[in-house]
């Protein structure tokens, strides 16, 4: 039986060229698009985004709104106790965890941070919850930084799909992307990506007759 051709290797420059047109692309059909958690701080969205693990952004946002009103600072989420914490957040998932964490949180900004969120990935990674993809939501929405790639599971996905890596583990992908996607990209990218999954690229059937990408992707279970 024969075997399928294989697909000639792109030079960097038209594996370069590829990117700026999935970048291109993204601009216009999601041009100016940010986070989708709810916040009106740096804290709140670091506490969105610890609730968002295992969690969808609707349900966050379904639960945030109350949450803030009974602990409006990190002071008032340093001093609650945990277990009432989980109570108020029981419906995101992992609750009990996630209570420790934001507790956690809350008591370190206080102590080590002056109660204020901090600018520096090295610094926000030592925060209870706050990974190394959570340091990166807050500091690039928040403060324009950008520190790196937020990478979902949606960012994931599709950065595969695309073939802009080969990885599978966040970290290796996040080193993958940060490497082809122009820094003064690496935030508004993550957003876009993030949307167009959970538009015409969802994860159980991507409906690739209405995405733009579709000339540029190859991903083995395309749809017509």
């Amino acid at each position: 039986m024969p075997t399928a051709p294989k697909k000639p290797r792109l030079t960097k420059a038209q594996q370069q060229a590829r990117v700026d047109e999935i970048l291109r692309i993204l601009d216009e059909m999601y041009p100016g698009v940010t986070c989708a958690l709810h916040h009106t701080s740096p804290w709140e969205l670091l506490v969105a985004t610890i609730l968002s693990a295992q969690c969808t952004d609707k349900r966050v946002n379904e639960v945030t709104p109350g949450l803030f009103a009974k602990y409006p600072t990190p002071h008032d989420f340093a001093a609650a106790r945990p277990e009432a914490v989980a109570e108020d957040i029981r419906s995101t998932g992992f609750f009990n965890n996630k209570a420790k964490s934001l507790v956690g949180a809350a008591q370190r900004i206080i102590n080590e941070f002056g109660g204020e969120v901090p600018r520096t990935i090295e610094e926000l990674v030592t925060v209870p919850g706050a990974a190394r993809k959570t340091a990166n939501v807050v500091l690039g929405t928040c403060f324009g930084i950008a520190s790196g790639v937020v990478v979902d599971t949606h960012v994931q996905r599709i950065s595969n799909r695309l073939e802009l890596t080969k990885e599978s583990d966040p970290v290796k992908i996040e080193r993958d992307l940060m490497k082809i996607i122009p820094k003064d990209r690496w935030i508004l990218f993550s957003h876009q990506v993030i949307h167009h999954g959970r538009g015409p690229c969802v994860a159980r059937k991507p409906k690739c007759a209405e995405c733009r990408l579709a000339p540029l992707c190859n991903a083995p279970d395309k749809t017509a």
